[in-house]
């Protein structure tokens, strides 16, 4: 297809003219036929092409662009038009060689540069496509987050919605009116957003306070093991320092745990192991050692939330720590990093003859460096790697987000 009869979809900002680039003007002087919404098609009133405005009707804009096959076309759009915009939407109906897309500084991204945050790990969203409900999970582990807000669901509802699920730990910035005259960025507590009321054009971003713990999710009712990872109260959220669910229950399941059985989990952080563990095994005892003193509070924190009366924190460093505690019938060992082989291989010793241990590590190489220790013991040695993806919403689609791959290794001492 020759360049002349490709589409051009150009993204404006409240700037109009003034912001765009030469070859964006030039583009759009050309043009004989300009579509937009109202609002982005009165940023350039001096073009001359015929103008259609279709607000939220993309179906008329396709069949207008079908007709005029052969016509210079922009498509205008408000700043990035991939990013919640119309070029995604036009690519997938029309094919993506029959556009070319020359986006504009989003408004999502003005807004992180205007409170000086980064955005390259946020969770971002437009509350016109999801549900306030559904978000609010998604906030309660996020370190920071970028909100499309709507006029139906503004700042303030979102501040109300986030601290009557006690998720108060959050600095908010409202940035309305961004690249306008009347721009304005309002700091403030989540409480402090609830009466205040904002231009419809605003962007609200909110970023965690430092060393700030999940406040967990009120579940309806507890599942023996797999529980949510936001069920637990975290001290570092999304760090990949929580044994997440997926793995959990297959680690656990390999414990093969009987009701009275003696459990050790080394390397406990904040207790997620353990703390099912303990469900199981109701009889027994389960002991979740670790070195951190943070972790070792939210443990016994956790617990408590649990009803895990049976569960024994014990703050310090393997294998001191394991001294003087009776010899367990099951172990799990993760997030012990470097010390890895050298800590599963000291836990087999002390595990009982019939007993089960389940080490979680991350790396190839920690993977042969524990496998080659413990069949120094003579056992066989069942190696699983575990790879999970996640469903997010992006647009009208389901994106699967692939978590870090990790290794269980188990086995079954003679």
């Amino acid at each position: 297809m020759a360049n002349s009869d490709r589409i051009h979809i150009i993204g404006i900002g409240d700037d109009g003219s003034d912001g765009l680039t030469a070859v964006a003007r030039r583009l759009i002087d050309a043009a004989e036929l300009l579509i937009g919404d109202e609002a982005t098609l009165e940023r350039v009133p001096k073009a001359r092409a015929q103008k259609l405005a279709i607000g939220t009707n993309l179906d008329e804009a396709l069949n207008r662009i079908t007709e005029a096959r052969g016509q210079r076309i922009v498509v205008l759009a408000s700043g990035d038009p991939l990013f919640y915009g119309v070029a995604r939407f036009l690519c997938d109906k029309l094919g993506k060689d029959r556009f070319e897309v020359l986006p504009h500084v989003s408004s999502m991204q003005l807004a992180f540069a205007r409170v000086k945050e980064s955005w390259e790990d946020a969770y971002l969203t437009n509350l016109a496509n999801y549900p306030l409900a559904n978000i609010v999970e998604k906030l309660r582990v996020a370190e920071r987050a970028g909100l499309f807000t709507t006029e139906e669901c503004p700042p303030s509802a979102v501040a109300k919605a986030l601290l009557d699920r006690g998720i108060d730990y959050f600095s908010a910035y409202v940035c309305e009116n961004l690249g306008s005259p009347d721009e304005r960025v309002t700091q403030g507590s989540l409480a402090d957003l609830t009466g205040q009321q904002f231009s419809p054009l605003n962007v609200m971003i909110l970023v965690r306070k430092a060393g700030a713990p999940d406040r967990p999710a009120e579940a309806t009712g507890r599942r023996l093991f797999g529980n949510p990872d936001e069920s637990f109260l975290q001290s570092k959220p999304k760090k990949g320092l929580l044994t997440g669910e997926e793995v959990r229950a297959i680690a656990l399941a390999a414990l093969d745990l009987g009701a009275s059985s003696t459990v050790w989990d080394i390397g406990a952080g904040s207790g997620s192991v353990a703390i099912e563990a303990a469900g199981i095994a109701r009889s027994g005892t389960t002991y979740a050692v670790e070195m951190d003193p943070e972790d070792y509070q939210l443990i016994k924190a956790n617990a408590e939330r649990f009803g895990a009366t049976n569960l024994v924190a014990v703050l310090g460093r393997a294998p001191e720590a394991w001294v003087d505690l009776p010899d367990p019938d099951a172990v799990f060992v993760g997030g012990t990093g470097r010390e890895a082989a050298r800590i599963v291989e000291l836990a087999f010793e002390r595990l009982r003859r019939g007993g089960r241990l389940v080490a979680n590590v991350a790396s190839i190489e920690s993977v042969a460096e524990t496998r080659a220790a413990l069949e120094r013991h003579g056992v066989d040695v069942r190696v699983t790697m575990v790879n999970i993806a996640r469903g997010t919403h992006q647009l009208e689609r389901i994106r699967l987000d692939a978590l870090s791959p990790t290794f269980l290794l188990a086995v079954v001492k003679p």
